[in-house]
C-alpha cells in the first residue's frame, strides 16, 4: 500500500496509468524505493542495487495492454537517477562517484509496446559502446570526478547540462555533448538536492548542514543563503560526556551551537533563522575529512557581548594533542565575534570540564579534570587616538584546587560574590575576588556534572551522573541539602530573576514504553524551595538536549500568540537533533509560542537590507522611474582598460592557463595610442 501512495502522489494526470505497473513495481524490491518520473511524464523508474528498472506510462485507453519494462545493468550500487527532459536519456550515479549516461534507452521494448513495427530497429544488433548485458540502449558513457557516492543528479531545463554533487561539497556541471565540466567549489557541506527553477537564470541547492543556496545561472554564483540550524556533531566516544556545546543568549533570544566545520553558529530562536557563524579554529575543513579538532564547550556572558570557547586538537599517533581556551568579543552588528585572547594549555595537559561567565562579564572560571580551576579577568584597554578603540585582554587572576580532586563543574552566584566549583563528588564554595575557600558541602555518590545557582535566591542545583545519578538542591544560607531525587539529568536551566529552575531528565527504558508511551525524557519545572515539580512535560530525543530561559523584550516583539498575553520569560528546549520549541512555562496550558519580531528578518541583517523581501531580497531594489526626467543619450560600452582587476578572480577550476593570463596582463600595462588619420 505504501508503494501505491508513492506512485499516485506524483502527478495527478498520469495516476491512472501507473495502476497496472505498480503491481510489477512491488515485486522488484523488498522495500519501497524512491520513484523517479521523467519530466515529460512518459517514463518512470527505480534503482535496485546495481540495476535500473524503467517503465513506460501506458497510453490512455490501454489499461489491458501488456506492461513493458526494461532493465539497465551496472557493476556498482546505484544511488540516484535522473531523466532527460526531452530525449530518451537517463543518468545514474553510483557509490564510487561515477556517473553513467544511457542514450536511446527502450527503443526496442517501448517501440514494440506502442505497436510500432520497426523490425530493422528491433532485430538488427548494432555496436552499443558501453552497454552491458545486451541492454536496450544505444550507448552508455561514464564520467568520473566525485571521490564518494553521488547524491545529487539533475538535468538542466533545456537538457544541455547535467548537475551532480555529493559528499565533497562541490556542484559539478557537465556539458552533455562534450563531457566538459565546470565547478562551484567550497560549498562546505555535502549536497542533498538540486532544483532547477522555470527561470533558467535561477537554481537552488540544499546541503547537509541545513542550508539552501540560491544560485545565479549559468555563472553559478551564490545570490543568497537561507541558513537553518546546523545538525549536531559526531565526536569520538571519549568526548561524548563533555557537554552538548549549546549556550543560550538570554537577552537577545539567540542560541549558540557548535558545528562540524569548527564553527559556532548563532541562531535566532524568535526568527527561526541563522544570524552568524564564528570560525573557532582556522582550518581548511572539507566535508568528509576526519575530525581533528573538537570544540568541547561554549559559554556566553549574560548580555551576549563576550564568548569563551575551549577546544581540543586530537593527537595523531599519540603526538600533537593540544587544549586551547579562547576569549571572543562581539562586534556592533550581527554577532560577529573577533578573537581577543587565546591561552594554550590553560590547565597544563588536562582537559577543560566547564567554562562559566561572571554576571558582570569581566570574569570567567574554567575548571579542569586535572585537579584545578582558574579565574580569568578581563582587562579593558581604551586608547583614544581620534577614535575610541577598545582592546579586551584576559589574564589569569587566581588558581584554586581541593585535595587534587578533578574539578568537574562550576557556577557563579547571581551577584557574583560566590563561586561554586565541584571537586568530583564535593561542592566547594569560593570568594572569586580573593580566591578564599568559604565552605565545602556534603558528598554525592557520583561525580557532579552540572552546577547552577537558582536566580537571585540562595539555592544551588547540582546534577551528578554515573551509575547513581542525583538531582540535589542545596541551601546556601544553611549550607545544607534541601531535597534531592535520584534522576539522570541531561541539562539544567535557571531563570535570572526568578526562583525557579527547569531540569531535563532522561527516562529509564522501563518507563518509556509504559508510562510515557515512547517519550525518552521529561522537563521538570521546580520552585527551588519545593521538591514537588510545578509542571511536567514529556519530550522526545532528550539525549544531548539543552534548556534555556529566554527573556522577551516587549519593544522588539510585535505579537505572541498565547491567549493574548505577553510573557516576560520563555523556556527553550532543544533536543539532541537541534530541533527546538519555545513555550511559556508558567502558563497553565503551556503551548508552543509563536513570536514575530517587529524588525522581521532584518533585525540581525546587514545595514541597508532592512525590509527587503522577494525580488528585492535577491536582486536589490529597482531604480525609481521618473517620467519628467529626460532620457539619457545612448552611450556605447567598451571593454575595460583595467582587465587585471578581474582576470585573476574566480575559482581555481575555471582560471585560464598562465600564458593567457600573462599576455593579457602585460598588454594591459602598455599605453594605447591612436594614430590620427592623414
Amino acid at each position: 500500500m505504501r508503494r501505491w501512495e508513492i506512485i499516485t502522489c506524483r502527478t495527478d494526470h498520469i495516476c491512472k496509468s501507473y495502476l497496472i505497473p505498480c503491481f510489477y513495481l512491488a515485486l522488484q524490491t523488498r522495500k519501497p524505493e524512491v520513484l523517479t518520473v521523467s519530466p515529460s511524464g512518459k517514463f518512470f523508474g527505480i534503482r535496485n542495487k546495481c540495476k535500473l528498472h524503467i517503465w513506460k506510462v501506458l497510453d490512455q485507453g490501454s489499461e489491458r495492454a501488456a506492461v513493458r519494462k526494461i532493465t539497465l545493468h551496472h557493476t556498482k550500487k546505484i544511488t540516484v537517477i535522473a531523466f532527460h527532459p526531452t530525449q530518451r536519456i537517463i543518468a545514474a550515479g553510483d557509490v564510487t562517484g561515477r556517473i553513467l549516461t544511457w542514450r536511446g534507452f527502450g527503443n526496442r521494448a517501448f517501440a514494440a509496446s506502442n505497436g510500432v513495427a520497426d523490425q530493422k530497429l528491433i532485430n538488427v544488433q548494432e555496436d552499443k559502446p558501453g552497454v552491458r548485458d545486451n541492454d536496450d540502449a544505444y550507448s552508455c558513457s561514464t564520467w568520473h570526478w566525485h571521490s564518494a557516492e553521488v547524491n545529487v543528479l539533475s538535468f538542466s531545463s533545456d537538457g544541455s547540462y547535467l548537475y551532480s554533487g555529493g559528499k565533497e561539497g562541490v556542484l559539478v556541471v557537465w556539458q552533455l555533448d562534450t563531457g566538459k565540466k565546470k565547478f562551484l567549489p567550497r560549498i562546505g557541506s555535502p549536497l542533498l538536492y538540486f532544483i532547477d527553477s522555470p527561470d533558467p537564470t535561477l537554481s537552488s541547492i540544499s546541503c547537509a548542514d541545513n542550508q539552501i543556496h540560491l544560485l545565479k545561472m549559468p555563472s553559478m554564483g551564490i545570490l543568497k543563503t537561507i541558513s537553518g540550524i546546523k545538525a549536531p556533531c559526531c565526536y569520538p566516544d571519549m568526548y561524548e560526556g563533555l557537554g552538548n556545546g549549546i549556550a543560550f543568549d538570554q537577552t537577545a533570544g539567540l542560541v549558540a551551537v557548535r558545528t562540524e566545520n569548527y564553527c559556532i553558529q548563532f541562531y535566532s530562536l524568535f526568527d527561526d533563522r541563522g544570524v552568524s557563524e564564528v570560525q573557532v579554529c582556522e582550518r581548511n575543513h572539507q566535508p568528509g575529512d576526519d575530525v581533528t579538532v573538537i570544540v568541547t564547550s561554549v559559554a556566553l556572558s549574560i548580555d551576549g557581548s563576550l564568548m569563551s570557547t575551549s577546544e581540543v586538537k586530537l593527537a595523531e599517533e599519540g603526538i600533537g594533542g593540544l587544549v586551547c581556551l579562547k576569549f571572543w568579543e562581539a562586534g556592533s552588528q550581527n554577532k560577529e565575534f573577533s578573537l581577543s585572547t587565546i591561552v594554550y594549555e590553560p590547565h597544563r595537559d588536562a582537559g577543560i570540564s566547564a567554562v562559566k561567565f561572571h554576571p558582570s562579564g569581566n570574569m570567567v572560571v574554567s575548571s579542569s579534570f586535572g585537579g584545578d580551576f582558574k579565574v580569568w579577568k578581563c582587562n579593558h584597554d581604551v586608547i583614544q587616538n581620534d577614535q575610541m578603540l577598545q582592546n579586551f585582554s584576559w589574564t589569569c587572576h587566581a588558581v584554586g584546587s581541593y585535595k587534587k580532586k578533578p574539578m568537574t563543574a562550576a557556577a557563579f552566584s547571581a551577584d557574583g560574590s560566590v563561586l561554586a566549583v565541584a571537586a568530583e563528588t564535593l561542592i566547594t564554595l569560593w570568594n572569586p575576588y580573593k580566591n578564599v575557600l568559604l565552605a565545602v558541602l556534603g558528598e554525592t555518590l557520583t561525580p557532579i556534572a552540572n552546577l547552577s545557582f537558582v536566580g537571585k535566591s540562595d539555592n544551588l542545583v547540582a546534577a551528578s551522573c554515573g551509575s547513581n545519578p542525583q538531582l540535589s538542591v542545596w541551601n546556601m544560607s544553611r549550607l545544607s541539602l534541601s531535597w534531592s531525587y535520584k534522576l539522570h539529568i541531561e541539562a539544567v536551566a535557571s531563570a535570572i530573576d526568578l526562583s525557579s529552575f527547569a531540569a531535563l531528565v532522561l527516562l529509564p527504558e522501563s518507563s518509556k514504553k509504559t508510562t510515557f508511551k515512547g517519550m525518552d525524557g521529561v522537563i521538570l519545572l521546580f520552585n527551588a524551595t519545593d521538591p514537588v515539580p510545578t509542571v511536567i512535560w514529556s519530550v522526545r530525543k532528550a539525549k544531548g538536549g539543552a534548556l534555556g530561559f529566554v527573556q522577551v523584550n516587549p519593544s522588539s516583539v510585535e505579537e505572541i500568540s498565547i491567549d493574548g498575553k505577553a510573557p516576560k520569560v520563555l523556556l527553550a528546549y532543544m533536543n539532541g537533533d537541534h530541533e527546538y520549541v519555545l513555550f511559556d512555562p508558567y502558563c497553565k496550558d503551556a503551548r508552543e509560542v509563536s513570536v514575530s519580531q517587529k524588525e522581521g528578518l532584518a533585525a540581525h541583517g546587514h545595514k541597508g537590507q532592512a525590509g527587503q523581501y522577494g525580488y528585492a531580497s535577491i536582486y536589490g531594489e529597482l531604480p525609481e522611474f521618473d517620467r519628467k526626467r529626460p532620457e539619457a543619450p545612448w552611450v556605447p560600452s567598451f571593454p575595460s582598460d583595467r582587465p587585471w582587476e578581474t582576470i585573476f578572480s574566480g575559482s581555481s577550476h575555471n582560471l585560464p592557463p598562465l600564458t593567457k593570463l600573462c599576455s593579457a596582463f602585460l598588454e594591459s600595462l602598455l599605453e594605447k595610442r591612436t594614430d590620427a588619420a592623414e
